[in-house]
This record gives structure tokens, sequence and C-alpha cells, in this order.
């Protein structure tokens, strides 16, 4: 025997192996940002540290602390109203997670139960599914947005229904890709060949072995939420008053670049380093689950 093979701690790590330790690591890394930045907007209101949110007409457009002309009692300046960003930005940023992560459930399940039908059952049940897929994905958000919201008005629970329906035709292609293979492995025919009925192989047995797809897909589709809410927000279909997020600050702001660009800047970037890193992560999750992709 070799040297490597007398020594396991020695012999070099394979490149899947590798590829999957820099995955979980990556995930750790940028899992670690998010869970910091939810605990804050989730805690800070708690601890009495926040300014005053209320209005002060006498304190109109002030800028940012690190500006001149700035103060510390308002860190990230105020708004026409004279009301505290900081306080606005913390509590439209608690909204705004919960609407990200409301809308990857609502789209995550709906399209993880027909992905795995349609690839499980093959067939006329695939053909209809991958037929509405088609049609889902055919037609754009903002359309079918626009009807749904003109007909029930914004709310919550009108965003919501609209993201299940912009969202789960994507996870419903994913899942049923990935359906399609399991169900032609070993185990699954040696189930099928025990007399196993049909609804235990799928939900003992497949539906398990989806969990790390249907993690990546739900962290990839909470920045998907959140992108589309901010773009309905933005168009003023979103969140309305008194309720807040990103979004709709992001609006409020849109009119003021000109005098107080801090007061849109400050909403917007908050979305794209979210964003930015739940992609990566979900990205990272998806490598570390996926062997294809390991040995990339």
């Amino acid at each position: 025997m070799s040297q490597l093979e007398l020594d396991p701690v020695t012999a070099p790590v394979s490149p899947p192996r590798r590829a999957g330790r820099r995955a979980r690591t990556s995930a750790f890394w940028l899992a670690l940002p998010l869970a910091v930045a939810a605990v804050a907007v989730f805690v800070l209101p708690l601890t009495g540290l926040l300014p005053d949110g209320g209005q002060n007409l006498d304190a109109t457009r002030q800028p940012p602390a690190f500006l001149a002309g700035g103060s510390w009692a308002h860190p990230l300046g105020t708004d026409k109203l004279g009301q505290d960003l900081l306080t606005q930005f913390v509590s439209a940023g608690r909204l705004t997670i919960v609407i990200g992560l409301v809308g990857a459930l609502v789209a995550i399940g709906p399209g993880t139960l027909l992905g795995l039908l349609a690839g499980y059952f093959r067939g006329w049940v695939d053909r209809v599914i991958s037929i509405l897929i088609d049609a889902q994905l055919a037609l754009p958000f903002i359309l079918v947005a626009l009807a749904i919201i003109a007909n029930r008005g914004s709310s919550l629970p009108v965003l919501f229904l609209v993201l299940a329906l912009t969202g789960w035709a994507v996870c419903a292609r994913v899942t049923r890709a990935a359906t399609l293979a399991i169900r032609e492995r070993q185990f699954v025919v040696g189930l099928r060949a025990a007399g196993a009925s049909e609804p235990r192989i799928v939900f003992r047995h497949i539906l398990p072995n989806l969990a790390g797809t249907i993690v990546a897909l739900g962290t990839l589709q909470v920045g998907t939420a959140i992108l589309v809410e901010s773009a309905l927000s933005f168009l003023g279909l979103g969140v309305v008053p008194p309720m807040n997020s990103w979004g709709s600050m992001l609006a409020s702001g849109q009119d003021e670049l000109s005098q107080a660009w801090w007061i849109a800047f400050f909403p917007g970037l908050a979305i794209t380093v979210l964003v930015l890193l739940v992609n990566l992560l979900g990205d990272a999750l998806l490598t570390h689950h996926d062997p294809r992709k390991r040995r990339r």
C-alpha cells in the first residue's frame, strides 16, 4: 500500500468534496450577515435606542449624520415631514423580510407539490401541469399583478396571492426535473416492487430527497419576492400606508432625489444588498446539494 492509502489524513481531498466544503463555507458566511440583519431589525425597536419617528416640521430633509449639516439625533437623516429615516428603515425592514419569507412559502408550497406530482406520475398529469407552467411563465408578472390588484385592491393578502401566482411555476419546473431523476433510482424501483403505495413513495421517500433542492429554491424565492414587492410598491400597487416597506420608502423618495437623495438611497441600497446576499446563499446551497455542480 502507498503512504496515501495508509494515512487517510494526508490523502488529497477530491475536487467534488472540496467544492462541497467551499459551498458549505460560503453558505455559512452568507447566512451570517443575513441573520444579523434580521435580528437587528426585529430587536432594535425593543431596545428603545431608535430615535422618535414622529413628524418634526422644524427638521425636514435633514441630511445623514456623516454629511455636512447632519446630526446624530437622526443618523440617516429625515424625510420631507421631518420623520426619522432610521426608525422608518428598521420598521420597513421588518415588513420586507416578512414579505420575502411568506412570499417564498406561498410560492414554494404549490410549486413543489405540482412539480412532485408531474415528475412522479408523468403521463397526462405531467402534460397538464407542464402546460400550466408554460402558460404562467409566458405571462408577465406585472400584468397578473395589475389584474388581481385592480379587482381586489392593495393589501398584504392580495400581495401574497400575487407572489404565489407569479412564483410557483419556476419552483414547479425545478422540482419536476429533480423528481424525474429520483423516481428512476434503485430504491424507488425497489419500493414499487415491494408493493409500497404511491402516496407513501412520493411523500415518505421522494419528498425528503428533494429537501436540499427545496431549501435552495426557497432561499432564491425570498429574493424574488422582495424584488416583486419592491417593484409593485414603487408603482403604488404593493404595500400601502400606514404600512411601510423598503419598496414603499423607495417610492416615496423618488420625487425627492434632487433635494434629499438619502430618502431613496438607503432603502434602495438595502434591497440590493439583501437580494444579492440571499441569491448568493441560494446558489451556494444549490451547489452543496447538487453533485453535478460540485464536480465543476
